[in-house]
């Protein structure tokens, strides 16, 4: 097989502010993989978590080094490309990537949607969550009708984590109650609490309606985890504690729900496989999503069917994206009926 590469930038109609940092925009990596003239497609997008950072210099010259090894081997011939990654010790962004574009590709020479080749139904994907990052109370009410200009808002995942203070996310929790009083909200912290802040708020939130609280405490904090869930009336959900399926079993006590982003897990076969760990261990599963395009959320919404809760609204939030697939409809993020991911160039 072939391996092309190049980078494409997209920017946020919004800036989205977290409790780590504030993302303008992204310059992503476009994979495509030919053999019998079929070409799959993925996507690798940059992001950091604790010590873990992949920017897209690196990604790029990660790729260009492991290419002359892919391309000995065939799409079908998935188990070597596998080891392959893993043995280059590649970015899981990288391996998300060629593992979208395989799969892209089987489902394009099967001639059936990766949904419809897995088995799956349409009509058990639940409505998707819009972002609103942490902003002032005035800035946070803007953006939530800014969302509800756009589409039909159901559920609301608001930022929180302020580092001026838990009395600030209160503040904007409130403002944007009043705005959307019908949606369901949940809240993601970023790891932006501490534990005492964490209790505290959860009893706060909760009061307001609130269904979950993710990743409240910062990566190394785990351990507290069990003791903050046994505290909490909320369930409580992690992100960035949790990259793969090997993460799962050791936090099985201690939480609620994980959320699975593509670019974590290395790919849709990885996430797959933690989704099932994950049942196995009694988790609920959310999906989430960084500075994605249309491309790699297409890809995620293929599994959507499997998903408790989703979080795929970033190519919504882009002022360029290079790329359709999967549409809104009724607020539930549908993948289509084309071959593969279903994911085509604009104006291509």
């Amino acid at each position: 097989m072939k391996l092309f590469v190049e980078t494409f930038t997209v920017r946020k109609k919004f800036a989205l502010k977290i409790s780590r940092g504030t993302t303008a925009q992204s310059t992503n990596l476009w994979v495509r993989l030919a053999e019998d003239n079929i070409e799959g497609w993925g996507e690798a997008s940059p992001f950091s978590i604790n010590k873990k950072n992949t920017d897209t210099a690196k990604l790029q010259q990660e790729l260009e080094v492991a290419i002359p090894t892919l391309e000995l081997f065939h799409p079908l011939q998935r188990q070597e490309i596998i080891e392959a990654t893993n043995k280059l010790q590649l970015s899981s962004a990288l391996q998300a990537a060629i593992d979208m574009a395989l799969h892209d590709w089987i489902g394009k020479k099967a001639e059936l949607p990766l949904w419809q080749l897995w088995g799956l139904n349409r009509d058990r994907i639940v409505p998707i969550s819009v972002t609103v990052g942490i902003s002032s109370p005035k800035k946070a009410v803007e953006r939530v009708r800014a969302w509800q200009q756009q589409l039909a808002v159901k559920t609301l995942k608001l930022k929180l984590g302020n580092p001026q203070g838990i009395e600030a996310d209160k503040a904007m929790l409130q403002a944007v109650k009043q705005v959307a009083p019908q949606a369901k909200v949940m809240v993601d912290a970023n790891g932006g609490w501490s534990f005492q802040d964490a209790v505290y708020m959860s009893h706060w939130l909760c009061d307001y309606g609130v269904e979950y609280i993710e990743q409240p405490l910062a990566v190394g904090k785990e351990a507290k985890l069990a003791t903050l869930s046994s505290n909490s009336p909320l369930p409580i959900f992690v992100d960035e504690s949790c990259f793969t399926s090997r993460d799962i079993p050791y936090l099985a006590g201690s939480v609620a729900g994980v959320n699975l982003k593509i670019m974590k897990t290395g790919g849709l076969t990885e996430a797959k496989q933690a989704i099932a760990i994950a049942r196995a261990c009694g988790l609920k599963v959310m999906f989430g999503c960084y500075s994605d395009s249309s491309l790699a959320n297409t890809a995620m919404s293929h599994l959507a069917p499997l998903a408790d809760y989703l979080d795929l609204d970033s190519h919504l939030n882009l002022l360029d994206d290079p790329f359709t697939g999967a549409t809104i409809i009724e607020g539930r993020l549908l993948p289509n009926e084309l071959p593969g991911l279903g994911v085509n160039r604009v104006n291509s």
